[in-house]
C-alpha cells in the first residue's frame, strides 16, 4: 500500500473514531463537571480520595469500554453512582479519553 493511501485510511480512521465528540462548549461543561462532582470522590486533583486516582498511570491498564460503562452506569453496591442522566454514553468515552491523556486543566 503506498505511503500516501496508508496515510490517508490511518487519517479517515482516527477522524471516525472521535465524530461524537462533544462540541467545545460542551467539552468544558464536562471539565467542570468532573473537576467539581467527579473531584468530589476522586480528589479535587483526580489524585484519590474516597474513590481511586483517576490519573493515565492509574487508568493505563483498565478496558476503556469498561470504564465508560463505570462511569455511565455507575456501579452497583458501590458509592459510584451512574452518570447517564447527565451525560451521554458517547460524553462517556470522550470523558475516558481525557483521562487516559490527562485531563484538562
Amino acid at each position: 500500500m503506498p505511503a500516501r493511501l496508508l496515510f490517508f485510511s490511518l487519517f479517515l480512521v482516527s477522524t471516525a473514531a472521535f465524530a461524537d465528540d462533544p462540541d467545545t462548549a460542551r467539552q468544558m461543561e464536562l471539565v467542570r463537571l468532573v473537576r467539581q462532582d467527579c473531584g468530589s470522590c476522586h480528589g479535587m486533583t483526580l489524585q484519590g480520595g474516597l474513590g481511586p486516582a483517576l490519573l493515565p498511570a492509574n487508568l493505563a491498564d483498565k478496558p476503556a469500554d469498561s470504564m465508560v460503562a463505570t462511569i455511565y452506569s455507575g456501579r452497583p453496591g458501590t458509592p459510584m453512582p451512574p452518570w447517564k442522566a447527565f451525560i451521554s454514553e458517547a460524553e462517556s468515552s470522550w470523558i475516558v479519553r481525557q483521562l487516559m491523556a490527562g485531563f484538562p486543566q
